[in-house]
C-alpha cells in the first residue's frame, strides 16, 4: 500500500505539481520539491534516498512542520485548484486502477529502489575504503582523528551525525565491509594507528 501511495504522489507531484509550481515564476519549496520528485523518478540512487528519508521520523517530522506553515499551504492549495493538477490527478488513478499497469508501475519502483539501494552501497563503502586508506600511513591524519576523538564534545557530535540517515548508512556499510577479511584488516590498522595516536 505504501508503494502505491509513493508511486501516485510522484507521478501527480512530479508532472503536475512542476508545471503549476513553474507557472507561478517563483523558485520556492513546492517547486524545489517538484524538481526534486521529477529527477528521483530518473535516479535510483536519489529515489531510494528519497524512501529511506520519508521512513524516518525525524525527517517527516520537519516535513510536517513546512506542511502546517500557512503559506506552504497556500501554495498547495493555489496549486491543487490548477488544470495540470487535476489533470494529472485524474490520469494517475486512472492508470493506478489498472491492474496491469498499477502493476508495472510498482515493479519499476522496486527495481529502482534495489538498483539505487545498491548504488548507495558502492558509493558509501567507496568513501569509507577512501577514508581509510588516507588515513592508514599518515600521521597527521591519524593524529588529527585522535584530537577530535579527545574532545569532550565528540560524543555528542557523534551521537547527533547517528540520527542522520545518510551518516547511519555508512555505519551499515562499515558493518558490511568488516566482511571482507581485507577490508577488516584496514579497520583494524587504522584503530590500532588511533590507539597509538591517543
Amino acid at each position: 500500500m505504501f508503494r502505491k501511495i509513493a508511486i501516485l504522489g510522484l507521478a501527480v507531484f512530479s508532472s503536475a505539481g512542476l508545471c503549476a509550481a513553474q507557472a507561478g515564476g517563483r523558485p520556492d519549496d513546492i517547486q524545489l520539491g517538484m524538481e526534486g520528485l521529477k529527477e528521483a523518478q530518473k535516479d535510483p540512487a536519489l529515489m531510494a534516498q528519497l524512501m529511506r528519508d520519508m521512513a524516518d521520523p525525524e525527517m517527516m517530522a520537519e516535513a510536517q512542520k513546512m506542511m502546517d506553515d500557512p503559506k506552504f499551504k497556500a501554495d498547495m492549495k493555489k496549486m491543487q485548484n490548477t488544470k495540470e493538477f487535476k489533470e494529472s490527478v485524474k490520469a494517475t488513478q486512472e492508470k493506478l486502477s489498472d491492474p496491469n499497469q498499477a502493476a508495472a508501475a510498482e515493479a519499476k519502483m522496486e527495481h529502482m529502489l534495489k538498483v539505487g539501494n545498491d548504488q548507495m552501497k558502492k558509493a558509501a563503502e567507496g568513501s569509507l575504503d577512501d577514508a581509510m586508506n588516507s588515513m592508514l600511513g599518515n600521521k597527521d591524519v591519524m593524529n588529527d582523528m585522535a584530537e577530535m576523538v579527545k574532545d569532550p564534545n565528540f560524543k555528542k557530535q557523534f551521537d547527533e551525525m547517528m540520527k542522520d540517515p545518510s551518516f547511519r548508512q555508512y555505519m551499515d556499510s562499515m558493518g558490511e565491509m568488516m566482511k571482507d577479511p581485507s577490508k577488516k584488516a584496514k579497520f583494524e590498522q587504522a584503530a590500532a594507528g588511533l590507539k597509538d595516536a591517543l
